[in-house]
């Protein structure tokens, strides 16, 4: 099958956020079980050209963005069999220092920026002949749009499917009315049947309405997108397209994160020999100047300091939570309000609490292998990585159970002794801290809680998985396309 995967951002050109690790690892996992695939970025200022020479491919793309026509040279890289990557170059447009914007707020252009992508990309598609055009979020949403309007009779497009993929609801590209003339398209476009959204552009509307499948990045997530309470504005559109509606979880590299591998943590183990895990939690605790006591609940959270993440419902019961005789470490920025609240956690309980202010992947690694229990009260989670990692490390997770947290993790029955971690449903305070009660009875029994991380370190959400389900759903809706084509 030959594949166009199109995305804002991939690992390990440019990122700003998960969506750049889902675009970098897929479509290897892809080209690893033997499809043609076709990675699709801006070419970037980000992207280093020392470490990835893009060469020129002779193709120049002309691109139609209202009254004028852009040239895009595409450049490629080969990073592995079956994979390439190309960069579209339209400097006027991606020859800054950020994707989205500077720290003051997003580019005034974005919409401008992105509809030229979509349609570059199309363009781009008409060279290459794909079987699947895969989109990602809304600096994609444009692309199935095309497909279905300007695009409608090119021979070179008549037989591809294009399948949507929303990483986050949250990000949609609201965009002014006045900037659809940029698209090209009709105005009887602009409905609430297909891209008007309140009197404004949504162009993740327009990849939700006009794509052949939708995607969501778990399944409990595609079930929450469809409510009103999770849909962002779009769960009535969403539930219209629940016919061709699939969850499908990220996986995880576990290359990169897996215990028996890691190069930044103290000592490696595996479930066979926990005795590196003491060490690294030693390690873990000297880091931040906390007491060194294995016997101690070391609790770890990686997070952007937000209320999305929780840490409306985790502040009011922190110190609550640290007068349960738990440690606590937080690595992570965000909300200033927090980033205050928490420092002075740090410096009232310089012995409990140990708080850093940043983000540093070799103390993420750490963490993850240091700590005894991960914590993730999300308000919402479209899928989460970090629960995954943990299992992996045998660092047990207290999450809420929403949209991948709750299709990840397994609450655990003390009368079975079945699960991987930990779950409430609620969202509120005292839900939370009733969960962390419940591991911290079970903490005490090695014998228990050994058997706990033992059963979450043998899950198993790799790539591979991922990759074989979003192939049957290529396969369906490229079947649903060509039979609907052949209907008279």
């Amino acid at each position: 099958m030959k594949i166009l995967f199109a995305s804002p951002e991939a690992v390990p050109y440019a990122k700003t956020g998960g969506l750049a690790d889902v675009s970098g690892a897929l479509p290897r996992a892809l080209a690893q079980m033997g499809h043609e695939v076709r990675l699709l970025l801006p070419k970037y200022r980000a992207i280093d050209e020392k470490r990835f020479p893009a060469v020129r491919t002779g193709m120049v793309l002309k691109v139609p963005i209202s009254q004028k026509v852009i040239p895009c040279e595409v450049y490629a890289l080969d990073p592995s069999p079956r994979l390439r990557v190309l960069l579209l170059r339209q400097d006027s447009y991606y020859d800054r220092e950020q994707l989205y914007g500077t720290p003051s707020g997003d580019f005034e252009d974005n919409a401008e920026r992105f509809i030229f992508f979509s349609r570059a990309v199309v363009e781009a598609a008409l060279e290459l002949n794909p079987d699947i055009l895969h989109c990602n979020d809304w600096q994609t949403g444009l692309i199935p749009v095309y497909l279905k309007t300007l695009y409608r009779w090119s021979p070179a497009l008549a037989r591809a499917a294009s399948v949507f993929t929303i990483h986050n609801i949250g990000y949609q590209g609201l965009f002014w009315h006045y900037d659809m003339h940029l698209t090209n398209l009709g105005w009887d476009l602009f409905t609430p049947r297909a891209l008007e959204y309140y009197g404004k552009l949504n162009l993740l509307k327009g990849g939700i309405v006009f794509s052949d499948a939708v995607t969501t990045v778990s399944r409990k997530y595609m079930e929450e997108v469809q409510t009103p309470e999770y849909g962002a504005g779009l769960d009535g559109v969403l539930r219209d397209r629940k016919a061709d509606l699939y969850g499908i979880l990220n996986g995880v590299d576990y290359e990169e994160w897996s215990p028996a591998k890691d190069r930044f943590i103290k000592e490696k183990y595996d479930s066979s020999d926990l005795s590196g895990k003491k060490a690294c939690k030693a390690d873990l605790q000297q880091e931040f100047y906390l007491k060194v006591d294995p016997q101690i609940p070391l609790i770890g959270m990686i997070s952007r300091l937000t209320d999305q993440k929780g840490f409306d419902i985790l502040a009011p019961i922190i110190e609550p939570l640290l007068d349960l005789g738990v440690q606590f470490i937080l690595l992570g920025t965000g909300e200033e309000e927090y980033h205050l609240l928490f420092q002075k956690i740090g410096q009232k309980y310089p012995h409990r609490a140990g708080i850093r202010i940043a983000f540093d992947n070799t103390l993420a690694h750490k963490i993850e292998a240091g700590a005894d229990m991960f914590l993730m009260p999300s308000l919402y989670e479209p899928c989460g990585l970090n629960q995954i990692y943990s299992l992996k490390y045998g660092t047990v997770p207290v999450v809420r159970a929403t949209g991948g947290l709750d299709d990840t993790i397994q609450d655990y029955n003390p009368l079975s002794g079945e699960g991987t971690g930990f779950k409430f449903k609620e969202y509120s305070s005292s839900s939370l801290l009733e969960a962390v009660k419940r591991a911290l009875q079970v903490y005490p029994n090695r014998t228990a809680w050994e058997k706990l991380m033992i059963r979450g370190m043998a899950e198993d959400f790799s790539w591979a998985h991922s990759a074989g389900e979003y192939i049957r759903v290529y396969e369906k809706t490229l079947a649903k396309k060509r039979t609907a084509k052949t209907e008279p």
